[in-house]
């Protein structure tokens, strides 16, 4: 919550990928610029094995791997480390400057469930989002789970997860002029793909969700139930079209926006925090 929202501007507005990772075995926060170097060398093997990222076209890749202590929720969180890959035309001049063409960051926010139960070798960041090309996020994703002896798995985000997500984000009270909290539906067993969008005004989300919480700083399951079953029961009544036959798939907020293939959008740096703590669970509870 004490974040430096300069350091931390560069999550904001950006589709990130998630995926859930396995403890990293022996770690260490004093070497990361060696790191940086295999990272590097390793990527430029790959490249000569002709599995070249951008076809075509020669590029350097420099690899930047850094600490960002303002992103972590406790004491027992680790810093979230940041990891940038930076192109570098053959072609052009040594002022040039570098082109960044992908980011990754390992975080822990209050993942605290995980970091208790792990021995002493081993550094807990089970939340890792990346933004960029595949292939990279491929190549970095191989050489640390060789380095570090760990898993990286993509992680969905579950219907019942998005109905979580709009309860809480629309619950919240933005002092900028918020957009519209949006949810769509997939409809199922149709020969051509249909989905359906269901917007709500900001103001008349949170005013539902005030009637329906009963006790403010908690959120139950059965909260979360009604709250989506009179949002789907206002829907029925003017298209008579029954949302609980379709499946959840994106919701939409003022705070962030998040799809069922695991793709988050953090628009709102106040609650960057909670977000953050929100996906870290999910990223345990899957390794778990």
């Amino acid at each position: 919550e004490n974040a430096d929202p300069q350091k931390t501007a560069f999550v904001l507005r950006k589709a990130w990928t998630l995926y859930s990772v396995t403890p990293l075995y022996r770690f260490r926060r004093s070497r990361l610029s060696e790191y940086a170097r295999l990272l590097s060398a390793f990527i430029a093997a790959e490249k000569q094995k002709g599995l070249a990222v951008e076809v075509g076209v020669e590029l350097d890749i420099k690899v930047a791997l850094s600490s960002l202590a303002d992103l972590r929720g406790s004491e027992l969180d680790q810093a979230a480390l940041l990891v940038q890959l930076s192109s570098r035309s053959r072609a052009s001049s040594k002022n040039s400057e570098d082109k960044l063409v992908w980011s990754g960051w390992f975080c822990s926010m209050f993942g605290d469930d995980l970091s208790e139960n792990v021995p002493e070798n081993f550094t807990c960041l089970p939340l890792f989002l990346t933004h960029g090309a595949e292939s990279y996020t491929s190549l970095v994703g191989s050489w640390f789970q060789k380095t570090f002896d760990c898993c990286f798995r993509r992680l969905a985000i579950s219907p019942l997860n998005l109905s979580w997500m709009v309860a809480m984000w629309a619950g919240y009270k933005l002092e900028r002029a918020a957009s519209a909290v949006e949810l769509v539906f997939s409809v199922p067993r149709l020969s051509q793909p249909l989905d359906i969008s269901y917007a709500i005004h900001p103001e008349d989300a949170k005013a539902l969700w005030d009637t329906v919480q009963k006790t403010p700083g908690e959120i139950t399951q059965g909260e979360v139930d009604v709250f989506m079953d009179c949002l789907c029961a206002h829907f029925h009544r003017h298209f008579k079209i029954h949302l609980s036959a379709a499946k959840l798939v994106k919701v939409s907020t003022g705070i962030a926006s998040a799809h069922c293939d695991g793709i988050v959008k953090i628009l709102h740096s106040q609650h960057l925090p909670g977000v953050l703590m929100l996906l870290t669970e999910l990223a345990i509870s899957q390794i778990q």
